[in-house]
């Protein structure tokens, strides 16, 4: 009952113009960013953040903004995977198979009505799940120590790297790129300089806001112009969004239990909507008999939508209790957040409740006006699909540059852009994953500070690191996820091959 309680106060944060505002600005741009390929949540959050850090508005009303466009993406993400075979992100790509299956047979516009009440009670509930979990994970993680920490963030690079595409072997090499550049500029420990090559603009670091624009919106640039224009011709037409009471109780079920399983799988680190969705529909497709699974069930556009909607919700939980983000996309909010001053962790609840509960009660409103604007604006989504990418390409690339310069004013971080832009680009074209850069960038001072710390309390000696039962249980689950994709990877080939 005192989440519940909480919860309501957090809607005296969430309720305010400027907060209402922020969160029909993130959910409208989370939908429109979302059902573009190739763009997604992290590189709009990166390049909108110098922006909106000027505005000096609070700490909550930023993570409403960012927390929206990041859930609101997800919404978007079906739009193109049902009208055009193309998922915004791989979170959508399950929502294909049954989505354009039903808009090849002039279904297209139930599949999309299907999709965002799926979505919204993916998305709705979760939150529920959030205001319980919470406060009751915050209370075991106030126990944590230096040597519990350490070992934490250890699980989340194992994690992280493990679930990311390509080779476990790449993402460890990722994740060790990422915790370099973290050690550039001035030990504040010892005062020894480190990577800094003699340039006086490395003594300070280098700001991570930087490291993502470089990474994922400048590379994501290069990628595009390394690619043909897409063939719009192929999209099929939108019909009507009518929708019986009917197709939706029966479908009912579906978005109830894949909401749950995918608020479990995403508060697991480096699991995300991807794999929620693929496990929900493997997982109605058994339980399901007889269904139309892969010709155009509405249940196979249920269950992947109300997952990866729940997963994104769910994520929020190692990013705000243990500090530890579970993607790409966490990761920058976790940065966002340190940059204003806030230390997410089993304290947050305490010291800024506005920053969580605030959230927790706008996701609310923002779910509700994602069920608004995506049944009658579906239209004008439908149009923006259509927009030609040099114009796209064109505003990305002006917002990565004011961003760049709007941190600190200096032409050397349109040049680190730059620099990151071009590595980011030839290691996404060798496969290379580019989130665990990022957990490396973030994480990379709190790992060394607490493994620091830890150290001197055990005089240098290891063992620490194995003696509590919360070490022992992470390294157990660290253990788990390094086989855990490959259970996964044969759950989704079974997906596609059936």
């Amino acid at each position: 009952m005192e989440s519940i309680q909480l919860l309501f106060d957090g809607f005296t944060t969430a309720l305010t113009f400027q907060n209402i505002l922020f969160v029909l600005l993130g959910v409208f741009l989370g939908t429109v960013i979302g059902m573009l390929p190739g763009i997604g949540p992290v590189n709009a959050i990166a390049v909108l953040f110098p922006i909106v850090y000027t505005l000096e508005v609070p700490p909550a009303t930023v993570m409403i903004l960012f927390a929206g466009i990041y859930y609101g993406s997800q919404y978007g993400n079906s739009i193109s995977s049902i009208l055009l075979n193309v998922p915004g992100t791989s979170a959508a790509a399950v929502t294909t198979i049954d989505g354009y299956a039903m808009a090849k047979k002039g279904l297209g516009g139930k599949a999309l009505a299907m999709s965002a009440i799926a979505s919204f009670i993916g998305g709705t509930l979760s939150i529920f799940f959030l205001t319980f979990f919470a406060p009751k994970l915050a209370e075991l993680a106030i126990n944590f120590g230096p040597a519990e920490y350490t070992v934490l963030m250890v699980f989340a690079f194992i994690a992280l790297s493990s679930f990311s595409q390509g080779s476990l072997l790449k993402a460890t090499i990722s994740a060790f790129l990422g915790l370099a550049i973290a050690a550039i500029g001035i030990d504040s420990t010892t005062g020894v300089s480190r990577l800094t090559f003699g340039m006086m603009e490395l003594y300070d670091g280098i700001d991570f806001i930087v490291v993502v624009i470089g990474f994922f919106a400048v590379s994501e640039i290069l990628i595009m112009l390394g690619q043909k224009e897409s063939n719009q011709s192929q999209m099929q037409p939108l019909t009507s969004l009518w929708i019986t009471f009917k197709e939706i109780t029966e479908s009912l079920a579906t978005s109830l239990r894949s909401c749950f399983s995918g608020f479990l799988i995403g508060v697991l680190p480096g699991a995300g909507g991807t794999i929620a969705s693929f496990i929900a529909y493997a997982t109605e497709k058994k339980i399901l008999r007889p269904n139309q699974f892969g010709s155009g069930d509405l249940r196979g556009v249920a269950a992947p939508e109300s997952a990866n909607n729940s997963a994104s919700v769910g994520s929020f939980i190692p990013l705000l209790i243990l500090g530890v983000p579970g993607s790409e996309t966490t990761a920058v909010m976790l940065g966002g957040l340190i940059s204003f001053g806030i230390k997410p962790g089993p304290l947050l609840l305490e010291t800024s409740p506005d920053v969580f509960w605030g959230l927790a009660a706008s996701m609310f409103i923002g779910n509700l006006f994602l069920i608004i604007l995506n049944l009658p604006l579906v239209g004008l989504f439908a149009k923006i699909l259509q927009t030609p990418r040099w114009i796209l390409m064109s505003l990305i690339t002006m917002l990565c540059v004011v961003g760049a310069y709007t941190i600190n004013g200096s032409e050397f971080d349109i040049l680190l852009i730059l620099i990151f832009g071009l590595v980011g680009y030839f290691l996404r074209r060798a496969d290379f994953p580019l989130a665990p850069i990022i957990l490396g960038v973030v994480l990379g001072d709190l790992i060394e500070t607490n493994f620091r710390r830890a150290m001197i309390y055990s005089s240098g000696d290891v063992i620490i690191f194995f003696e509590s039962n919360i070490c022992l249980t992470l390294w157990v689950l660290a253990v788990v996820s390094l086989f855990a994709p490959t259970l996964i990877n044969s759950i989704q080939k079974k997906v596609h091959s059936q």
